[in-house]
This record gives structure tokens, C-alpha cells and sequence, in this order.
């Protein structure tokens, strides 16, 4: 096997153990991640997991990495056109996430909750999980500005935030909101149809 193989093997089998980590926080949450137990869902020999990731930390932020190399995939397949787009287009594209994360993209987001609350007690792992949230903000920032609202910046975390909301509901919340794909559609409708209005004095 030449180098660049063994660097390509490499990469692979990174993406699998953490793949298989991100599985393994969404059955068993953060008690449940070992390395034994996330080579145990991968099923790899055992000892695989810690030889690529040595400590905690360094499977806690592969983790995070690979959570936001498959949710940049996800936005992918709704590329920002350069020509304008209206505020119905942009409720389709955001209805049709939340549809994808909390049905073939539930454990993802089951596991992101979990990183998310480790990060309040580990200072580095937050610092993680904000780099990957900046992609979010920059997407939702660029549909706006496409969608020509009035202050694309300011409204794009909101815009993320309610998804954000609408996922957590759908999957961990205390609530009973069930929204349909044309229900979602409609409610991101009119938090946008809010966002073209012009700003107060």
C-alpha cells in the first residue's frame, strides 16, 4: 500500500469510528461513549478507536467535525443560487431540513444535543461546536440576503435558532408540536415574510 492509500484508508476509517460515535451518543449519551463501545458499533477490533483518537477529547471533536461535514452535505443539496430567490423557496428549503433531521437524520441531531450540553462544562469542545454552528449562520445569512430581507445578519441566527427549535421539539421536547411538511413550510413562511418587512426606526 503506497502513501496516499494508507492516508486515504485513514481517512475513512476515521469517518466510520465517528460515525459510529455519533451513533453511539444518540442510543447511550455521553456515559455511553467509550472507545470500546464506539468500536464495538463500528465493528472494529477493539483498541481501533483509541488508535486514532487517543484521548476523549480528541473523539469528542472528531465527532463534532464529522457532524458538521455531513450536515454541510445536507445544505449542499440546497445550493444558494446567485440570482434572487423569494421567501417561499427559502421556507421550502428550511421545511424540508427540519423534515430530514428529524426523520433520516435523528441520531445526528440527538447527538449534537448531547455535545452540546458536554460543551458547557468543556471550554474546548464549545469552541468546536461554535466553528461548525458558524456554516449554519453563513448558509441561512446567504439565503436571506438572496431572498432580499431586510437585515440578512442580524436575522440569520434567529432563522437557525428556530429551526434549531422546531428540531428539538420534533425530537426532545416537552411539547406536542407535530408540524407536517406543509405546516413547516407555512410557519417558516411567515417568519420570513416578517424579516422583509422594514426595521423600526
Amino acid at each position: 500500500m503506497d502513501r496516499e492509500e494508507a492516508v486515504a484508508e485513514g481517512t475513512t476509517r476515521r469517518q466510520e469510528l465517528a460515525d459510529a460515535a455519533i451513533s453511539t451518543l444518540a442510543r447511550a449519551g455521553m456515559r455511553g461513549l467509550t472507545h470500546r463501545a464506539v468500536d464495538e458499533a463500528a465493528g472494529v477490533p477493539t483498541g481501533s478507536c483509541s488508535y486514532y483518537f487517543r484521548t476523549r477529547q480528541a473523539l469528542l471533536q472528531a465527532t463534532v467535525e464529522r457532524l458538521a461535514e455531513v450536515d454541510t452535505a445536507d445544505l449542499a443539496d440546497h445550493p444558494v443560487s446567485a440570482e434572487p430567490v423569494d421567501i417561499a423557496q427559502v421556507a421550502a428549503v428550511t421545511a424540508d431540513l427540519v423534515e430530514r433531521w428529524v426523520t433520516t437524520g435523528r441520531e445526528r441531531m440527538l447527538a449534537r444535543y448531547e455535545l452540546s450540553l458536554e460543551s458547557t462544562r468543556r471550554p474546548e469542545l464549545h469552541a468546536v461546536l461554535v466553528a461548525a454552528g458558524k456554516a449554519h449562520r453563513a448558509v441561512a445569512q446567504d439565503l436571506l440576503t438572496a431572498a432580499g430581507t431586510s437585515d440578512p445578519p442580524s436575522q440569520a441566527p434567529v432563522l437557525v435558532a428556530f429551526l434549531d427549535g422546531l428540531v428539538f421539539d420534533h425530537l426532545a421536547g416537552a411539547g406536542e408540536l407535530r408540524l407536517t411538511t406543509d405546516e413547516l413550510r407555512k410557519r417558516f413562511f411567515d417568519l420570513l415574510y416578517g424579516f422583509t418587512r422594514p426595521l423600526h426606526p
